[in-house]
């Protein structure tokens, strides 16, 4: 009987379209509570640290003497403090997703 039970359902999912989508090929759709990732207007940003400082995950890396800013994507738990305390508001969610890397190098955030 277990046989023809199997049978039955490879039969049925050959005639049948899949329930998952081909992510590269197909971009998923979002909608307006997906938080995405965080997305920063470097030219408004004052370098200030606040956002270093509140990143429960220490995501955020903020050299102020070199005017630059850094984010870990995959340490960002998007809780979104960073956002909340951004005096200038430079900072903000964006709807897109964070694409996937192969090349996940630690080294290159330390640097």
């Amino acid at each position: 009987m277990g046989l023809f039970s199997i049978g039955n359902m490879i039969l049925k999912s050959v005639f049948r379209k899949p329930v998952t989508t081909l992510f590269p090929a197909h971009p998923m759709k979002t909608s307006n509570l997906v938080r995405g990732q965080v997305a920063i207007d470097i030219n408004a940003c004052i370098f200030c640290g606040m956002c270093q400082r509140k990143c429960p995950t220490n995501a955020i890396l903020v050299e102020r003497d070199k005017k630059g800013w850094a984010i870990e994507r995959s340490k960002c738990v998007l809780c979104t403090n960073c956002v909340e305390v951004c005096p200038k508001k430079c900072l903000d969610m964006d709807a897109k997703l964070t694409p996937a890397s192969f090349n996940m190098i630690k080294d290159e955030f330390n640097a």
